[in-house]
């Protein structure tokens, strides 16, 4: 079965561009020119993952991720015109797993495509095979059911900010710098920079840690990286 596609971007030759290519690797395409619509779609028809832009009518792209996100780990790539940084860090922050800066090559899209949707699927199989769950002071991981407990309450993380708790938590005490944790976690053919991984390591500690400002997990080592601790 044809993986399912939806493209939200209010720009009609830009959505008519990325369906073409798209139908041409072989997806299904869903697309709508609004956020409402894509927020609709998104609920409705499952899609495997959603290319958002950011400024739309109705409903920015803002919204929709983060209202997608409270019901899904779906992967979104935004889609944005703005070179700026704080542009992407919002993005980030609100759960996207990627972004692209408007305009793009066509190769290059495709490629995130591919990585997100094979990443998506490796996570996939790692919950259905593993059986395992491990604890770690008052956080239980559980590898089998992609889910994670804090004092017994459910902590709802997206997929990255769940791969990523794995990986430091079954690697404690292992300092990791920005860069490795980019090529471990988020996989070589990931085009981002750094800054995800500094983004979502403070979503994490907002989640998982008492005071996020006197982190007892998820530890910084200036000037090194990152590391987990119990």
């Amino acid at each position: 079965m044809a993986r399912k596609i939806l493209v939200v971007d209010d720009e009609e030759s830009i959505v008519k561009i990325i369906e073409y290519n798209l139908k041409k690797e072989g997806y299904e395409v869903l697309s709508a020119c609004d956020g409402e619509e894509g927020y609709r779609l998104a609920c409705e028809k499952k899609p495997d993952l959603i290319l958002l832009d950011i400024m739309m009518p109705k409903m920015d792209g803002y919204e929709v991720c983060k209202k997608v996100r409270e019901k899904s780990n779906v992967p979104i790539i935004m889609l944005t015109a703005r070179a700026e940084e704080v542009d992407k860090v919002v993005g980030l922050e609100l759960g996207a797993d990627d972004y692209v800066t408007k305009p793009f090559g066509n190769r290059e899209l495709m490629a995130r495509v591919k990585a997100h949707l094979r990443r998506n699927d490796v996570r996939k199989e790692e919950a259905e095979t593993s059986e395992n769950s491990g604890k770690y002071g008052d956080i239980v991981i559980d590898f089998e059911r992609f889910e994670v407990y804090k004092r017994g309450e459910v902590v709802y993380l997206t997929v990255r900010e769940f791969e990523l708790l794995k990986f430091l938590a079954t690697q404690k005490n292992q300092i990791f710098s920005r860069e490795a944790l980019l090529e471990k976690v988020w996989g070589y053919e990931y085009f981002g920079d750094v800054r995800a991984v500094d983004v979502t390591i403070r979503r994490l500690r907002e989640k998982v840690e008492d005071d996020p400002g006197k982190p007892r997990y998820i530890i910084t080592k200036r000037g090194f990286g990152y590391y987990f601790t119990v």
